[in-house]
């Protein structure tokens, strides 16, 4: 087992109605050395699923409605959720979906909107993110907003260059060679507008959507500096228990 204490939750007296869509439907193939067949959402951590580690975090900083996105190995996710309805999950909104195809991070958010008739304004996260904090920063602007944060390899990411007013001039997917930059902490604040009209191909958030809502100019940054890791790598994911056992912030 890599862990054996929990990372320190926030907690918020707020609750907001905003539903937050989890992306959790990638196939996780970089991980798969290290906790199998698995979804990374359900990689163990401290002998729980790391998605009940987000959960309790983004119950803590508010959220009362989740939809999460899924596809591969979905069976999976789904009975951890309904297991959770009586426990953490008891007493919150909870929905999933299952894309019949891969249809990528923009065509999953597309395929929920339709499916699930959303309208209005609502966050994307993803299930493989931690983020330290951030829900009540970008609840306090008016969508499309993308919480952002600096790091020192921006390349790995995608850089998101912003104004002195804090709007989004440029967003780029991964690029070797970017060092230190601001990047997508992957949580963002979109309305469903966005999604109407879907033409039913699979699309990507961070290739199509996040890059035309740039164009626009009305994306608004909202930088944060908090602890960040996607642990989509075996290193990343091992950092993240490390720093689960050890009970620190400051790694990150």
């Amino acid at each position: 087992m890599c862990c054996s204490i929990r990372p320190q939750i926030k907690i918020t007296k707020q609750n907001y109605a905003t539903p937050l869509l989890v992306l959790a439907g990638g196939f996780g193939t970089r991980l798969h050395s290290v906790v199998g067949s698995k979804p990374k959402a359900l990689a163990p951590v401290d002998g729980k699923p790391f998605l009940y580690l987000q959960i309790e975090h983004w119950i803590g900083q508010g959220i009362g409605s989740f939809v999460f996105l899924l596809h591969y190995q979905a069976d999976l996710i789904i009975e951890f959720l309904q297991n959770e309805q009586n426990g953490l999950l008891a007493g919150y909104q909870v929905k999933y979906l299952v894309e019949p195809v891969p249809m990528g991070t923009g065509g999953a958010v597309a395929y929920a909107v339709e499916q699930l008739q959303i309208e209005g304004d609502f966050l994307i996260a993803n299930a493989d993110t931690w983020l330290g904090s951030g829900i009540q920063q970008i609840m306090q602007v008016q969508s499309p907003a993308m919480l952002v944060l600096e790091v020192e390899d921006a390349g790995r990411y995608g850089n998101v260059i912003f104004d002195s007013e804090e709007y989004i001039i440029t967003f780029s997917e991964k690029s070797v060679g970017i060092g230190t930059g601001w990047i997508n902490s992957g949580l963002c604040l979109v309305s469903a507008e966005f999604f109407k009209n879907w033409d039913h191909r699979a699309f990507s958030l961070e290739l199509v959507t996040l890059p035309k809502l740039a164009q626009e100019g009305t994306f608004k940054a909202v930088p944060i500096e908090e602890s960040f890791i996607d642990i989509g790598i075996p290193d990343d994911y091992f950092r993240f228990c490390h720093w689960v056992e050890s009970g620190k912030i400051e790694d990150f």
